[in-house]
Parts: structure tokens; C-alpha cells; sequence
């Protein structure tokens, strides 16, 4: 059954045969016949469907809820039985914000000297994104904020507070300053990251808590193509600390620490609320408030 349940939970999440067939790697009529058997063994119609989706049923929502919760047992139990047999090994996907990254990379190196045969997915999305994928076991943990928007039901390990700067151009007349406040920035040539981005709406308070209309004109959900922005083309942008300094190493660019507002928030691990945890899953959480501490 449990593979059944995985297929009505990629239909969930896709809202669409077709692609949680193609998620899944199976022929949407293998993908048919699965959700069919599974509501004659459930007795129910989990979904609306005429010559396409129509959502799920109000069975199918309460049933979404116990499948997840299943599959996710089921992971786990897989998991630790490997365990048992062969040690800490196995596939660990991870969600991060893209201003998170460069820590991403100290706590997936850190794990991986200590547990070799585990493997890492590293994904970029925005936080809204990493609370759904979680949600829909499409990842088994992430790194977002934990203390500016709500996470709902989870799990969390703290590893680092988030303080932003100012990049500029080492020519720029901002370059020679030694701090700048966010009034400083007004009428500057912005570059930002998209608004779905968490870390712009923080931007974007600091901002207006100074007094400020933030006018970005180009905007990314990549910091790399802000850094470069910054490079070429004489704009500016604020970026936390420590990703601020790997992107500008190397480059003609300028870090300027900025002072005022609340400029400091806490970026962790973020995993589903559930006991136990895989053992790889427990180790990586360890590792986190280990790094965090």
C-alpha cells in the first residue's frame, strides 16, 4: 500500500496526473490504476476527476494527512533497519535559502567527514517553498529563518544569526565608509532579491523602518547575479555577512557593515516534527546545533 500512498501524495502535491506520474517515473495509467486500488482498499474517493484533477474529496484530505504520516513512518523504518546492517548511510535532500548556502556547505562537509557513506541534495528555494517540500516529503529537512515568519509543526536546530551589509563597488564613495545606516541607502541604485524571498521582506522593513521606499531595479532570486550586478554595473545590494564576503573574494567589490534596525535573525535547521527521526536525520540535527554552537 505504501506505494499507493506515495502516488496519491505526488497527485496532491501536482494537482495533475500527468506530472506526479512524471515525478514519480511511471505511465499515468500505472499512476490511474494505483490511486483506483487504492480507494477500493480504502473503501472512499479520494479524488474528484472527470477528464482531469478536481481536488481531492474531503476523505482525500483527511486521508492526505495519515498517508504522510504513513510514508514517512515507513522511510523511517527502512532507514533504520539500513542502519542496523550497514551503519549510517543513505540520501539526505536538503531545502536552503539561497542566503543560507555557503552554511549549508560547512554542515553538509562537517557531516559528511564524519558519515562518508551518506550523500547530499542541496536545493536553493525560498522558505514558503521549504515549509511545502517538507510538508510533502519531497526533502528531509531544510535551512530557513527561525524567528521572523511562522514555521507551523517542526523541528528546529539553530546555527547562525543572520546580520546584513551593505556590497558595493570598491570604487563606490560608499566603499570608503566604515559603517552606513539604511537611511544612508536612500536614492542608491538597487539590486535585491525577489519579494518571495523571506530575506527581502526583512530587507524591506529594515527599510521602511528608516524612513525609506526600497526601488530596486533589478531583482533575483540568486545572490550570485546580485554580486555580479554589483561588479559590472555599479549597482548596490545588502546581503548577509558571511555569504557577502564569499561572493566578494577575489572580486572588486566592498563590504560596508550597516548599523540600525533589526538587522539580526536566526537561520537554522528546519525539520518535520516527529519522533524518532531517521538516524541519519537525528545525526544531521546534532551536527546542526553542534555547528550552531
Amino acid at each position: 500500500m505504501i506505494n499507493k500512498l506515495e502516488m496519491f501524495i505526488a497527485v496532491a502535491k501536482e494537482g495533475h496526473f500527468g506530472r506526479a506520474a512524471e515525478s514519480l517515473g511511471i505511465t499515468q495509467p500505472t499512476l490511474s490504476t494505483g490511486i483506483k486500488q487504492l480507494e477500493e482498499q480504502l473503501g472512499v474517493q479520494l479524488i474528484f476527476r472527470g477528464s482531469r484533477y478536481g481536488g481531492l474529496t474531503p476523505e482525500g484530505q483527511r486521508a492526505l494527512v495519515w498517508a504522510r504520516r504513513l510514508v514517512s513512518d515507513s522511510r523511517a523504518f527502512r532507514e533504520e533497519m539500513r542502519v542496523s546492517r550497514h551503519g549510517l548511510s543513505g540520501h539526505l535532500r536538503l531545502a536552503v535559502i539561497p542566503t543560507a548556502l555557503t552554511w549549508a556547505a560547512r554542515l553538509s562537509a562537517r557531516f559528511a567527514e564524519a558519515h562518508p557513506n551518506v550523500r547530499f541534495t542541496i536545493l536553493s528555494r525560498n522558505s514558503s517553498e521549504i515549509l511545502k517540500m517538507l510538508e510533502n516529503l519531497e526533502v528531509d529537512a531544510g535551512i530557513s529563518y527561525l524567528d521572523n515568519e511562522p514555521l507551523g509543526r517542526v523541528t528546529t536546530a539553530p546555527i547562525y544569526t543572520e546580520h546584513y551589509t551593505l556590497v558595493c563597488h570598491a570604487d563606490s564613495a560608499l566603499a570608503l565608509e566604515s559603517e552606513v545606516t539604511w537611511a544612508d541607502l536612500s536614492g542608491e541604485k538597487l539590486c535585491l532579491l525577489t519579494p518571495d524571498m523571506q530575506n527581502r521582506r526583512i530587507i524591506n522593513q529594515c527599510f521602511m523602518e528608516a524612513d525609506v521606499t526600497p526601488e530596486a531595479l533589478v531583482e533575483s532570486n540568486s545572490t550570485v547575479v546580485l554580486a555580479a550586478h554589483v561588479e559590472e554595473g555599479g549597482w548596490v545590494t545588502v546581503l548577509p555577512s558571511d555569504m557577502a564576503r564569499f561572493l566578494a573574494s577575489g572580486k572588486h567589490l566592498s563590504i560596508v557593515p550597516i548599523t540600525g534596525g533589526h538587522v539580526a535573525h536566526t537561520v537554522g535547521l528546519v525539520a518535520p516534527y516527529r519522533e524518532p527521526h531517521t538516524p541519519v536525520l537525528d545525526a544531521l540535527l546534532r551536527e546542526a546545533a553542534n555547528l550552531g554552537g
